[in-house]
């Protein structure tokens, strides 16, 4: 079972988009965006979903909470902190590009890190791609590939790991890559997302991206 009780969850429906609070989460919250059942969670993403304010692409994504459901934000230098999932990418719209975690900042529109699913159509296969801002200020982020050759309905796990010393390390697919950021990250709050964020929003309502995790946990060890 995945545990939920450290999410809320963010859906393309609405205007803004609707925020589904963690202990509404925790009750048993199905819709046809978000669907929690046995040991697996499924998320859905049509391209024609709302967006949140500032974003160009829809969403169906987890948010790091409290188990109360207040906002959880924190600073890398108190923990190592850590987001693993195991997960299966089942569709992808026409740009082929989902997100699938990340480390956010609060108050910002420009993550720390996004780990991407980039499909292409020539291989039919994927590759799992970090894009990772180094510092704060910066405005383009460094793209790394990860990982290659994942196909669509194949399973697979990936770890985000930044640790009090600022290492970051990025395990996906049996492949890693890991660089320091800069040290001026250390006084940001920082969050951890997961879920479908989809990098396109052109197409018809069958358009989109599914994603099955069949695990998903947060640590801050």
């Amino acid at each position: 079972m995945i545990d939920l009780s450290t999410w809320n969850l963010s859906i393309p429906v609405g205007s803004p988009p609707t925020t589904i609070e963690t202990p509404r989460l925790l009750s048993g919250f199905n819709d046809q965006y978000f669907q929690a059942e046995g040991s697996d969670v499924q998320f859905w993403t049509p391209v024609t979903g709302s967006r949140t304010e500032n974003a160009i692409y829809p969403r169906s994504e987890l948010r790091e909470t409290y188990a109360d459901g207040r906002l959880r934000n924190w600073t890398y230098p108190e923990a190592d902190n850590f987001l693993r999932a195991t997960l299966t990418v089942n569709q992808v719209p026409s740009s082929g590009k989902i997100v699938i975690g990340q480390i956010h900042a609060y108050d910002s529109q420009k993550p720390l890190i996004k780990l991407e699913y980039q499909f292409k159509e020539k291989t039919q296969t994927g590759n799992i791609v970090a894009k990772v801002r180094m510092r704060p200020d910066e405005a383009e982020s460094q793209v790394i590939i990860v990982a290659s050759n994942v196909p669509l309905q194949k399973s697979f796990t990936y770890v985000i790991n930044l640790n009090k010393a600022g290492l970051l390390s990025v395990y996906a697919a049996d492949s890693e890559w890991n660089e320091r950021i800069g040290a001026a990250w250390g006084d940001k709050p920082l969050y951890f997302k997961a879920g479908v964020y989809v990098q396109d929003n052109t197409g018809d309502t069958n358009e989109g991206a599914r994603v099955t995790f069949a695990k998903l946990d947060i640590d801050h060890e």
